[in-house]
């Protein structure tokens, strides 16, 4: 009884102790607070465990970024926002004039280097893209950088490594870089047959004991592709044969991509140098053949970057400036919807100003808990009028908005917590009326494949599915 005693009192002392570091030493948002005390007292000791992996805060110098200044981003920006603060930036199009200050909130504050010379293409189908990539990948003469958050050992994952492996034994330069955590299915043989072939691999955030990462916070879900410096892909597919629709679970993959071609392909490889110079001692120096560029076409485009090495939730802000642009619509397309009180707060004050607000999720859910808590919040918008739309054909995973026909965002970050402040992002910001039609033309198609959810269908949810999105909610900022 003794030892029962003493060991339930060092549970409670440990408990006390690691709540005092949750509220006055650590100093999150008041929401994840609440919800990490909540479960620190309902489940006092795998609290203590899940918070250990999920909880702890840290420190933005883990992670240092030391190249910038050696790629000239700085002086870079410094002439830009010269210009831009003279109001002498020629605009290709006249229409997106009004868009200067998201220009000026992303340049000055993510070094996000604007461009307008730039050709897109745009694919929503994972076969499509996949061929498209493996083509440009084959045509490489002089470098190939791949950064995905999944990689796969199967059939498409093979396929991606004979092309790698091809290209190198050609003479190209292949970098290889993969979330440790995102792949931690990846095999150690299909590492192993890349490294023979002269490819350089690199794991971001790595555990020090291989296979065993209890690190599931500050993973990089960034997904880039550069071949020869003047061909840039992003957006939300990663490397497997499930983004194919080849899932049993999942069936179709719905999701969106881009393919660019420009100077903003510049701002791109300076996104993959810093993150590879973080995870590989091989570091990679300037060299003009990294930044080709070229001037291909007149889309407007800036490449953001957020993570929690950042002082500024850089994306989520300029998704609140363009919301808060919006004269007629906004919508949004995204597979989790666990927005935080400013972006909630843009969107209720956008639709109740009579902008259209519409929304679709995926109707099969990949994590319970999200599901839930991501319909307690569209539910929640339900009430300002918003439209909301249930996928059913597969799984939705796109990460769009677009707003007005003007102005869009297309790349890796999702509307939750973790995009926000826990991963590391980059989504391009897109300034080109014919690019934002093509996106609102893409949702328009996937309506006539979702279910809209009314406000009279959602008040007659059970009582199970109150409870479960209750729980949800509470627990949504930890998700």
């Amino acid at each position: 009884m003794q030892i029962l005693t003493l060991l339930l009192g060092s549970i409670m002392i440990a408990n006390f102790a690691l709540a005092f570091t949750i509220i006055f030493l650590e100093r999150k948002d008041v929401s994840a607070t609440w919800a990490w005390l909540m479960v620190l007292f309902f489940i006092p000791v795998l609290g203590f465990i899940l918070y250990l992996i999920l909880g702890r805060k840290l420190s933005r110098h883990t992670f240092t970024w030391d190249t910038k200044s050696r790629l000239g981003v700085e002086k870079a920006v410094q002439s830009q926002l010269e210009v831009l603060e003279k109001d002498q930036l020629p605009y290709k199009q006249d229409v997106l004039k009004q868009y200067k200050e998201l220009y000026y909130l992303h340049l000055k504050h993510n070094d996000a280097i604007y461009s307008q010379n730039n050709k897109v293409d745009l694919y929503t189908d994972g076969a499509e893209k996949f061929n498209a990539l493996i083509r440009d990948l084959e045509q490489a003469k002089h470098h190939i950088h791949l950064l995905y958050y999944i990689v796969r050992h199967d059939h498409l994952g093979t396929k991606i490594a004979n092309v790698l492996i091809k290209k190198a034994k050609e003479g190209v330069e292949v970098r290889f870089l993969y979330d440790d955590m995102g792949s931690r299915s990846l095999s150690r043989s299909y590492i192993r047959r890349l490294e023979r072939a002269n490819i350089q691999v690199g794991a971001f955030f790595p555990p020090k004991i291989p296979k065993i990462n209890f690190k599931i916070n500050y993973r990089n879900h960034r997904k880039l592709a550069i071949i020869d410096g003047h061909t840039g892909y992003v957006g939300g597919f990663n490397i497997g044969d499930e983004y194919l629709g080849k899932s049993d679970k999942f069936g179709y993959w719905r999701d969106t991509h881009i393919r660019i071609q420009g100077d903003a392909v510049q701002t791109m490889q300076t996104r993959f140098i810093l993150d590879w110079n973080q995870a590989s001692r091989n570091h990679i120096d300037y060299d003009e053949m990294y930044f080709l560029g070229g001037e291909l076409g007149d889309v407007g485009i800036q490449i953001v970057s957020s993570g929690p090495d950042q002082q500024w939730e850089q994306i989520k802000y300029g998704y609140i400036k363009m919301i808060l642009a919006a004269k007629e619509y906004v919508y949004i397309q995204t597979p989790y919807f666990i927005p935080d009180d400013s972006l909630m707060d843009a969107l209720r004050i956008a639709a109740l100003s009579g902008v259209k607000i519409k929304i679709m999720i995926p109707n099969k859910p990949d994590h319970m808990f999200v599901y839930w808590a991501t319909l307690s919040n569209v539910g929640e918008l339900l009430q300002e009028g918003a439209e909301i739309y249930l996928y059913q054909n597969g799984f939705l995973h796109a990460k769009t908005i677009v707003v007005d026909g003007k102005v869009s965002s297309v790349g890796t970050a999702n509307i939750d917590v973790r995009s926000f402040r826990l991963n590391f992002e980059v989504n391009a910001f897109l300034y080109d009326v014919d690019i934002a039609n093509q996106l609102v033309e893409a949702f328009q198609q996937d309506i006539k494949l979702s279910t809209q959810m009314t406000r009279s269908l959602y008040e007659r949810r059970s009582v199970g599915v109150r409870f479960k999105e209750s729980v949800s909610r509470l627990l949504s900022p930890i998700l």
